[in-house]
């Protein structure tokens, strides 16, 4: 958007939205076909992440309980109740949800940098490459759930110092216990 506009003075120009202001850069920059193509992505990968994550979340719960999804009836005994959420949560302030989402997925990143660095240090390479992504990310997600609820929304310099300091400590205590993750030299077993 400050590359199409030179500057973010016109981000808000083409109607005070950002359907108008992507549908203005998409054709403006890729002509009206690449910009067809453009806005036709943006309404079908949302479509196709919402059928993966209901379908996810309906495989993972019969996996918790071990109910069997082979037949129709007990698919639909998971799967209409978990619709049924989906769409209390759809009544809710799209700004709260989309809140929440991102910061399960900053969340799910930073989870994922943390068993990186694991897997690197098992193998006796360089953890670094990991380790420090995971610890800013853990200040990151922790000063932003504690900024999230709108109601009880915190000083931001104060969620960010417990952000910081959680990092920390995340930190020096993976330091400490790191050797644990080593794995034995006789091994020859990839953790």
């Amino acid at each position: 958007g400050v590359a199409c506009y030179k500057g973010t003075g016109g981000l808000l120009a083409a109607g005070g939205g950002d359907s108008s202001t992507f549908y203005e850069m998409s054709i403006g920059l890729l002509g009206k076909f690449g910009g067809v193509l453009a806005m036709s992505g943006v309404i079908v990968c949302p479509i196709t992440s919402g059928d993966t994550a209901f379908r996810s979340a309906r495989l993972t719960i019969a996996d918790w309980f071990k109910i069997d999804q082979t037949k129709i009836p007990k698919r639909l005994m998971l799967a209409v109740p978990l619709l049924g959420i989906g769409y209390l949560i759809s009544l809710i302030d799209y700004s709260v949800v989309w809140r929440y989402f991102s910061w399960s997925n900053q969340t799910l990143a930073t989870i994922f940098l943390w068993t990186a660095t694991v897997y690197l240090i098992k193998n006796e390479a360089n953890y670094w490459i990991s380790l420090i992504p995971a610890t800013f990310m853990s200040s990151v997600c922790v000063s932003y759930i504690l900024q999230a609820p709108e109601g009880f929304r915190l000083n931001a310099m104060f969620s960010n110092g417990v952000g910081v300091v959680a990092a920390i400590v995340l930190f020096v205590l993976f330091m400490l216990n790191k050797n644990k993750f080593v794995k034995n030299k006789d091994s020859k077993n990839i953790a």
